[in-house]
């Protein structure tokens, strides 16, 4: 199979595990070690970024922030930005041409001082696969890949999110499966 970095995973109404139920994964690692992704449409509502910010003595920037985002059941105490890479070199992964994902605090410094990248996301945790589990779960209908797009992942509600994604594509995600058609 070839990679789905930079690809959205789209949960479909027969996902049996309700923790991702409803929920659109951005794909940043997708090799034969296994799966890294980080949920972008699960905004938690128990910690801010103020909050993150004031934790780790950064300056609290003026105006509004997104979200803090929980990015999956993983390591739910490890900060990623997931962002639409520009001109700065930041210790990052490149997810792909336009999306980079990093856990360097000097971005997260960046941030509060307003000389961050202008999209980014948050998240605290990530969803993770081992070798081929991802694959087997594609089988078993409970996931839609489809191409990520920046109008979705940073400028598109957290509530339509979801349903964005996969219409993009021409996809009505929320009665995906229940047709069944035989050629």
């Amino acid at each position: 199979m070839e990679s789905l970095n930079g690809h959205f995973l789209i949960s479909t109404p027969q996902m049996p595990d309700p923790r991702f139920q409803e929920q659109v994964i951005y794909l940043c690692a997708h090799n034969d070690e296994g799966t890294m992704g980080l949920v972008i449409n699960n905004p938690n509502y128990e910690i801010t970024l103020l909050d993150v910010f004031h934790g780790a003595n950064l300056p609290l920037p003026e105006g509004p922030l997104p979200p803090v985002y929980v990015g999956g059941p993983v390591e739910l105490d490890a900060g990623f930005i997931l962002f639409a890479s520009d001109d700065k070199e930041y210790f990052s992964l490149n997810v792909t041409e336009n999306v980079s994902l990093s856990r360097d605090s000097r971005l997260l410094e960046e941030i509060a001082r307003g000389e961050g990248p202008e999209n980014f996301l948050f998240m605290l945790g990530y969803a993770g696969w081992g070798p081929g589990q991802l694959e087997m779960e594609l089988m078993d209908n409970g996931w839609l890949t489809v191409p990520g797009d920046i109008e979705t992942l940073f400028h598109t509600p957290d509530e339509n999110k979801w349903k964005m994604a996969a219409q993009r594509y021409g996809i009505d995600i929320s009665i995906f499966g229940d047709v069944i058609g035989y050629a």
